[in-house]
């Protein structure tokens, strides 16, 4: 059995969803399922829906591999969990059907590039981190209260001042002053 799945990012794009169908239609699928959402959004519940329906021997058809996954990475993931399971992947614009020997070691190139763009990816983050470091920034949120306003919170909390009465004087969160407490506690 052929189940398709269509999706587009906006509403806007109504018009491009109905070619999608018309096309999964005509490509053979007796159910499509759809989803009007981004593709960067973890949860799709036309899609979810899809796999669920999806038995041993079926075929997902999707128009582009763009339609299918947030990335590339996420796409190829995707197409591995469905060929474990025993359902086929079909794309119509390349022609690609993971039922052959072609469309699996298509399948593969796509993994390996998937598995290059993370680690791509990993090594600019690191690289940049360790630029900003240097630079002698720091990553984060910056803190709440200023080393004097800590200094002074604390001699607070020692002078008698409950957690919520220095909170107020600092214009911070109870949380925050408790954080502190504990901080330093744990260093003394």
């Amino acid at each position: 059995m052929k189940i398709g799945y269509a999706r587009v990012s906006t509403r806007e794009q109504a018009a491009s969803l109905a070619t999608q169908r018309e096309a999964l239609t005509a490509a053979g699928c007796e159910r499509v399922f759809a989803d009007t959402i981004s593709g960067a959004r973890s949860t799709r519940p036309g899609l979810d829906a899809a796999r669920s329906y999806l038995r041993t021997g079926d075929a997902l058809v999707v128009t582009r591999l763009g339609r299918l996954g947030r990335s590339m990475r996420d796409t190829v993931t995707t197409a591995a969990e469905l060929t474990d399971n025993g359902v086929r992947l079909v794309l119509l614009d390349i022609g690609l059907d993971t039922s052959t020997s072609e469309g699996r070691l298509m399948v593969g190139i796509l993994s390996a590039l998937a598995q290059q763009e993370l680690e791509t990816i990993q090594e600019r983050t690191r690289v940049g981190l360790e630029h900003a470091r240097a630079q002698g920034r720091v990553g984060g949120r910056p803190p709440k209260l200023s080393p004097a306003q800590r200094a002074a919170a604390l001699a607070a909390l020692r002078g008698g001042l409950s957690v919520a009465e220095i909170a107020t004087l600092h214009g911070v969160s109870r949380w925050t002053i408790t954080r502190l407490r504990d901080a330093t506690s744990r260093e003394e």
